[in-house]
């Protein structure tokens, strides 16, 4: 009896929602898919490692090419993401539910939130909410100079780069990830989700090429950001600690942020990332208050009004600012354009990202309409963005001009140290915000790497469904790569490797465009035989048959599940002629 129960048990674990309805690999092509990239990115390391100064030199003669001759390509890239995110929105197509129309979100809007924010920028905003304000308020473009020189400017800058632009880049990526998914019932992966739009004799080899691009992003991404994760990090500890940073304290950090991401990994998202994200946004909101109320109060008030209202009116011309006139002159190095150094440097960096974010965000947004999926993903992030930038942003500046600009030397010194310094000065509570700090910076770089084990385990393992295990090798593969960065060739290679591989955003914006094109064509052919094939792809009960294959990216939450159901047996028919 308990040998039936287990394996009715079993049986129903094999059958989930979304139904697998997508293609199943032949095994040359997993086979590529599964060894290529490893092979391809160890050689890429040695290269680097062996030879810093070329390699260093042939991607900056390449960032050269691709902001001389393509800025328009990444502003145009922009502005068609914002475009489809307002249609996806304000159109018909925005009632569409993910999942089918009895399909109901997993996780609440606070768990929902905190992990987008956390997979998507909680890092980042670590990094830059003080270093971009400092750095640009001396030079940017289009926002006039006012009283305060060009404060005003740099926190306008700011707001645009990590705000509701970038997060539409996301957005319009994760939602065509989506509802080939949890509609189509297709796999989690960026080649279903493409190349329907190409001619049939072509998919096949297209479609492993683009499974490549997006591992090999994910991988070269997560590892160098873990790299630079455990800088910040280290930079942290001695901003309380006094213990300096070097490569015994960075492989301390990278091997206790990798076991703690493993231990996520494990569990899962439910009992794993969610409760992290949720803790990462409790102690972000902790920090915001904080300085908020102990810094220079009035003025962060003052300075949030008037730069959110500057944001607004001048966000027309920031989105389409290609620096034209540079660009007619031709540039000796990227160095010497602006947008170089900031706008096509950030839509790089979040189109190299893309592959994991996307994918992790439509993994967890089962149950929400599109529109939903739309406003939750782009405006709710956004003006948290603007907040936290808007209060970490002002009180540094403010702290920089009391202190004869010693933030801006700080952050001259060492970009990662901007957030430190400028706590350091916020009085009374500013040593216990050290180590809120540096506990945040830990637990966003773990939620952004569990995100990505999740994602590229779908990218690897699709349409099989990845095990826990697997995702702990996984995360243990990306921490030994930025083990190998940081111990054998320093910062400055993995600085290398991180501006390799953003410049490698350059070839996969055109699968995204591709993946926007098949995701508007498959919106606008939508026929009731879609919305049939919906149901039928999400319906638990047990008399719709079943497929082949072991649907790829179901959710950990509660997904609806249904006993196996045998297939029906076709007739033996006898070969031999009948007399």
């Amino acid at each position: 009896m308990k040998k039936t129960d287990a394996s009715a048990e079993a049986a129903a674990e094999a059958r989930t929602v979304p139904r697998f309805r997508g293609r199943n690999l032949p095994a040359l092509d997993r086979a590529v898919i599964t060894v290529l990239p490893p092979v391809l990115i160890v050689a890429v390391l040695a290269v680097v490692t062996v030879n810093p100064g070329g390699a260093a030199e042939a991607i900056s003669a390449a960032r050269t090419f691709v902001t001389g001759s393509f800025t328009w390509l990444f502003i145009a890239y922009s502005l068609v993401a914002v475009a489809v995110c307002a249609w996806l929105a304000f159109s018909r197509v925005g009632s569409i539910r993910l999942g089918g129309p009895d399909a109901r979100p997993e996780h609440g809007k606070f768990a929902w939130y905190s992990m987008l924010f956390a997979c998507g920028q909680g890092i980042g905003l670590i990094f830059w909410s003080v270093a971009e304000p400092i750095l640009l308020r001396d030079e940017n473009p289009v926002v006039p100079a006012g009283q305060d020189g060009g404060a005003e400017g740099a926190m306008v800058w700011s707001y645009f780069h990590w705000g509701f632009t970038a997060w539409a880049m996301y957005c319009v990526v994760a939602v065509c990830l989506a509802y080939s998914h949890h509609n189509l019932g297709k796999t989690l992966t960026f080649r279903e989700a493409t190349v329907d739009v190409l001619p049939a004799w072509s998919q096949r080899g297209a479609g492993v090429v683009v499974e490549l691009l997006a591992i090999i992003a994910t991988v070269l991404g997560l590892a160098t950001s873990f790299g630079f994760a455990a800088l910040q990090f280290s930079s942290g500890l001695a901003s309380f600690t006094g213990l300096s940073s070097g490569p015994g304290v960075w492989l301390l950090v990278i091997l206790g942020l990798a076991g703690l991401t493993a231990a996520s990994a494990f569990f899962g998202i439910n009992k794993g990332m969610k409760r992290i994200s949720e803790v990462n946004s409790v102690l972000s909101i902790v920090l915001l208050v904080a300085v908020l109320v102990a810094g220079p109060t009035i003025f962060i008030v003052s300075n949030v009004t008037q730069t959110f209202g500057s944001f607004f009116a001048h966000f027309p011309a920031m989105s389409f600012w290609t620096d034209a006139g540079t660009a007619g002159q031709g540039l000796a190095t990227w160095q010497d354009s602006w947008n170089g150094w900031w706008t096509v440097f950030i839509w790089c960096w979040v189109i190299a990202f893309s592959p994991f974010v996307a994918g992790f965000i439509a993994r967890i947004s089962r149950g929400r309409t599109i529109r939903e999926f739309v406003i939750g993903v782009t405006v709710i992030p956004s003006l948290i963005v603007m907040v936290w930038i808007g209060i970490i942003g002002s009180a540094a500046l403010h702290y920089d001009d009391r202190s004869d600009r010693g933030i801006s030397a700080a952050v001259a010194a060492d970009t990662s140290s901007g957030l430190f310094v400028m706590l350091e000065s916020v009085p009374v509570v500013g040593s216990l915000l050290l180590v809120v700090a540096t506990v945040l910076v830990a637990t966003y770089y773990v939620t952004s790497l569990d995100s990505g084990a999740h994602a590229l385990a779908e990218f690897v393992s699709a349409p099989r469904r990845a095990g826990p295990i697997f995702r702990v090798v996984l995360v243990a593969s990306i921490a030994a790569v930025a083990l190998t960065l940081l111990t054998l060739g320093g910062t400055a290679v993995v600085d290398t490797v991180q501006t390799g591989t953003i410049i490698g955003a350059f070839p996969f914006s055109f699968v995204i465009l591709l993946m926007i094109a098949n995701l508007v064509r498959r919106l606008l052919t939508r026929t009731p035989g879609t919305e049939r094939l919906e149901r039928e792809v999400n319906d638990p009960s047990p008399d719709v048959p079943g497929t082949d294959g072991t649907p790829a990216g179901a959710g950990e939450g509660p997904v609806r599940r249904t006993a196996a159901v045998p297939e029906p047996v076709p007739p033996v028919v006898d070969p031999r002629p009948q007399r």
